[in-house]
């Protein structure tokens, strides 16, 4: 992942690495017999338990030492080249030693098919800083980084934090493996989401049923085939990001659901 910064892009969503992937044989399922290999899936028809207004946020650590917080927060009533989005944004603040991070994530995307419009990273950890914007557009299989050239994208794109949403929305069955080419720079793909079983978790905001992923993608980041790292959602319809755990060559990085926010009315 070289110089991006490590441990904060942890919360940055399941691609947080692919902007500087390397060369690497892609991720994929496994075709054992157990296996419920996807490689569609459908746009969202039935009404989703989370929406504008929502803010999760979350404790973060480094190995057993608090090092920071984290914020996930959906707004709606955002418009790009003449289409309503939701805008998702990841906040993470914080650092430990003499080092301190404080990194944004940002996407507009389609409320139902979860494709990205646009994307925009602010990063401000130890020894790097970025500012980067990507305009996206579907409907011609383009996208370009502000200042630089146009490249072609692929169908129906995603950004990291559009995949996470989309993520919330799976079924998510055990045995089940999503192998989706929908990350909008090309060279990211496949990203692997391994439904792996259902099981409780106790983080701050409570005790909750959950389902445990593990997600890949072509990168040499956290999500890599040479890291390992294990999601937990809540098994219901709100799908919540309760815990996020990783593994990585100079340790282990873990997020832990601090507090729930909704607006009045909305589910749990």
């Amino acid at each position: 992942m070289g110089r991006r910064g490590q441990w904060p892009a942890v919360v940055i969503g399941w691609a947080a690495a692919v902007g500087t992937a390397t060369a690497q044989t892609p991720a994929a399922c496994s075709a054992r017999s157990s296996t419920t290999i996807i490689r569609e899936a459908a746009p969202i028809e039935r009404p989703l338990a989370f929406g504008p207004g929502e803010r999760l946020s979350y404790s973060v650590s480094f190995g057993k030492v608090h090092v920071g917080s984290a914020a996930m927060h959906l707004l709606a009533g955002d418009t790009i080249r003449g289409r309503p989005t939701w805008r998702g944004t990841l906040v993470v603040s914080g650092g430990f030693w003499k080092a301190s991070v404080h990194d944004s994530t940002v996407s507009w995307f389609d409320p139902r098919s979860f494709t990205s419009y646009r994307f925009a990273q602010e990063l401000h950890d130890p020894g790097y800083r970025a500012s980067r914007v990507f305009d996206i557009s579907p409907e011609r299989g383009m996208f370009h980084r502000r200042g630089d050239v146009e490249k072609p994208s692929v169908p129906d794109p995603m950004d990291d934090v559009s995949f996470v949403y989309f993520a919330r929305s799976l079924p998510l069955e055990p045995g089940q493996c999503y192998e989706l080419r929908r990350y909008f720079r090309p060279e990211g793909n496949p990203v692997v989401i391994r439904v792996v079983k259902r099981d409780t978790v106790t983080v701050p905001a409570g005790r909750f049923p959950a389902v445990l992923l593990e997600p890949e993608i072509t990168t040499s980041g956290m999500f890599s085939k040479d890291g390992h790292a294990e999601l937990w959602l809540s098994d219901d319809a709100a799908r919540l990001v309760l815990q996020l755990k990783t593994k990585l060559s100079f340790g282990s990085i873990n997020l832990y659901l601090d507090k729930i926010e909704r607006p009045s009315g909305g589910p749990r």
